[in-house]
């Protein structure tokens, strides 16, 4: 058997990921003990499929419109992907024409074909360079 054939293809599946049309489809990328950690972003980490599903529910009811659009996606070795994504999101309640269209780096650390572990960061910089030492460590 090719290694191809053994090894998933981690862009692609970060990137069903980011498109996924649902919180329930979103997690179902995630490991069960998964970890998103947003501490960087002065939040806090959740550990775990359903507390990651609580988040990312709380947080897409905070807007009236929400799209993450991948700007970067990079295999960097190891089982390490990272992504740089803008957000296009209007706050829930506010005119149309206000927007955050803020740019996000994010590391993710698949096993198989599971994230076991995200980290989102402000700086896009900070993320790749997160992301390259992941890499090495694990390579």
């Amino acid at each position: 058997m090719s290694e191809e054939s053994t090894n998933p293809d981690l862009v692609a599946l970060t990137r069903g990921l980011s498109e996924a049309p649902s919180v329930d489809e979103s997690l179902a990328y995630y490991a069960p003990d998964a970890v998103y950690d947003m501490s960087r972003m002065g939040m806090t980490t959740f550990e775990g499929r359903e507390a990651i599903g609580v988040f990312f529910s709380d947080w897409h009811g905070n807007y009236d419109e929400y799209e993450d659009e991948i700007q970067e996606i990079v295999h960097v070795g190891g089982g390490i992907v990272f992504v740089v994504v803008r957000q296009n999101a209007r706050p829930a309640g506010s005119p149309q024409h206000v927007r955050l269209r803020d740019l996000y780096g994010y590391t993710f650390v698949w096993e198989g074909d599971k994230v076991v572990h995200a980290t989102v960061y402000p700086d896009v910089d900070e993320a790749r360079a997160a992301a390259e030492r992941l890499a090495e460590d694990r390579g």
